[in-house]
């Protein structure tokens, strides 16, 4: 009968694993579950260790270096998690559980069916037990479960970042000889990339006897997450290489990487490649083309690869959009929202976040309050963000006191950005008690913030408050607070020029801007005058 109970708990365990567990490089980037209160995760993970309880030893082990082997493993688990065993009282075929770490002291006395899917059915176990689970089967000696609660259970201590958990496991998978496969393989690079940890990462990665795509690709994404562009291009280089073929994650993760660091002309080039592998029907890898694309300032080949996709998904239209939105086409925006009412397709509040965006760029006023009405229509809740643009959009146009009034009626607390946008107008358009008002606000939420100091200081100085200059003066330098220095870059014949204020180590570099600064001046001001004369 026991032997029928421990098949249906892992039965049962299985089963969770395999709705839980995914391929780590495709869930990349998803941020880890909230954690529940103390008391209801140690509830839940007595629950099934209650039933764990009950599953023997396994007589094949060796009676002198099994338990010793076990014993060893409990105790560092204990020590690092403070993992206890519950006591477990058998009569007959009644079964009590009493576990001292309860404080309910919940008592279960029930009869012990042969019905197996009977007494499975009632255990419920989530992603976030499975960590405990496994080191309790370990010490039960039943180490050797399947391959997929192992990897959920790495999967599980890799989304939320639980480097402490995931190296025990990473011990115990080691010891159950089962670390060189793919699937915990993949799993594994995923953990320690995610934890910082790229140099146990690549150790695995290395490790690794076979290593087929998803090993590439996880590791590729580790490198890209932590902006480690030369490895991750590398990586890349061996990985054309070897026997295997990048597939559609690759491509998307290092579409995502140009993106990131305006890699253009290495965007251009995997676009190359993508197309002669056939990707280009993939939905995904064409987002993440079009945002490439889009986001360096190819307007024009993001378009004819927004033309090109057949099945537009949500993503596709937002990723347009905001790219017409940064390339300042705002009339683009409004004409996209307006195909998507056409087409069916509902916006979320991206799509409406870059139409405001674009509004907000190119002052559309009206169209601004307009899609801002539209966005309470379709039933969306305004975030800080599409406020954000609101009061910016009325604040460039000179509405001061309707950008005030609508952060008087905000349905959540604004945020710094928001003060600081009423800030930068009210300076624009000299309307200094609003910007003191602002510029107060938001010193409370960012007591830290030098720029706000010196702008709060500047209209104290307009108005001729020269105590309260003082006073916001001392309190930058008690501190200690000084203004970033300012950075810019372009790419210029496939190489990056960066930029940063007070940097005379580019010299030469600056000469030469000033000069051809100095011509186009002289040049519009010759048009202008030719201009001047044909009016007059």
């Amino acid at each position: 009968m026991h032997n029928r109970f421990l098949h249906g708990c892992l039965h049962s365990l299985s089963e969770v694993a395999a709705s839980a567990i995914r391929v780590p490089i495709a869930s990349y980037g998803t941020s880890a579950r909230q954690s529940r209160s103390r008391f209801q995760h140690d509830s839940d993970i007595n629950s099934a260790l209650k039933v764990l309880d009950l599953v023997p030893r396994k007589s094949e082990y060796d009676k002198v270096e099994g338990p010793r082997h076990h014993r060893l493993i409990h105790d560092c688990m204990r020590d690092i998690l403070g993992v206890q065993s519950n006591h477990t009282l058998l009569k007959g075929n009644s079964i009590s559980f009493n576990s001292c770490s309860n404080p309910a002291q919940v008592k279960v006395d029930r009869f012990v069916s042969k019905n197996v899917s009977a007494c499975t059915s009632r255990i419920r176990i989530s992603k976030d037990d499975m960590f405990m689970l496994i080191v309790e089967l370990h010490r039960k000696g039943e180490a050797s479960v399947d391959q997929s609660i192992l990897a959920a259970a790495v999967s599980s201590c890799a989304d939320g970042k639980k480097f402490t958990q995931g190296t025990q496991l990473h011990a115990l998978l080691v010891k159950a000889g089962c670390d060189s496969t793919v699937f915990i393989g993949s799993s594994l690079i995923t953990l320690y990339s995610r934890c910082g940890q790229l140099g146990s990462s690549y150790l695995v990665f290395q490790s690794m006897p076979t290593r087929n795509i998803v090993l590439w690709t996880a590791m590729i994404s580790g490198f890209a997450l932590h902006n480690r562009i030369e490895p991750c291009l590398h990586l890349f280089a061996s990985l054309r290489l070897s026997r295997c073929k990048p597939n559609d994650i690759t491509f998307a993760t290092l579409f995502s990487v140009c993106t990131k660091h305006a890699l253009l002309a290495l965007g251009k080039s995997l676009h190359a490649l993508q197309m002669r592998m056939g990707f280009h029907s993939y939905v995904h890898v064409s987002n993440a083309l079009l945002s490439m694309y889009a986001k360096c300032g190819c307007i024009d080949e993001a378009q004819s690869i927004f033309g090109c996709i057949a099945w537009k998904d949500l993503v596709s239209w937002n990723a347009m959009i905001f790219g017409c939105s940064q390339y300042g086409l705002a009339k683009h925006c409004l004409d996209l929202l307006k195909e998507m009412d056409r087409q069916h397709i509902d916006p979320d509040t991206l799509s409406f976040l870059g139409v405001l965006s674009s509004c907000r760029h190119a002052c559309l006023v009206e169209e601004g309050r307009e899609c801002f009405k539209k966005m309470i229509e379709h039933g969306i809740n305004p975030g800080l963000d599409h406020y954000s643009c609101m009061v910016d959009l009325l604040g460039r146009a000179g509405l001061l006191l309707e950008a005030w009034d609508l952060i008087q009626t905000m349905s959540v607390p604004p945020n710094a950005v928001i003060w600081g946008s009423l800030l930068a107008s009210c300076r624009v358009h000299g309307n200094i008690s609003i910007g003191i008002q602002a510029a107060e606000h938001r010193l409370k939420l960012e007591p830290g913030c030098a720029a706000t100091h010196i702008q709060l200081a500047n209209l104290y100085a307009t108005i001729g408050c020269w105590s309260d200059v003082a006073r916001v003066r001392m309190a930058m330098k008690e501190r200690g607070l000084k203004t970033n220095i300012g950075c810019s870059w372009i790419e210029v014949g496939n190489k990056v020029y960066s930029f940063t204020a007070e940097n005379r180590s580019k010299s030469h570099q600056l000469n030469s801007v000033l000069v051809i600064l100095d011509c186009l001046q002289a040049h519009m001001e010759c048009k202008y005058d030719i201009l001047a004369e044909g009016l007059e």
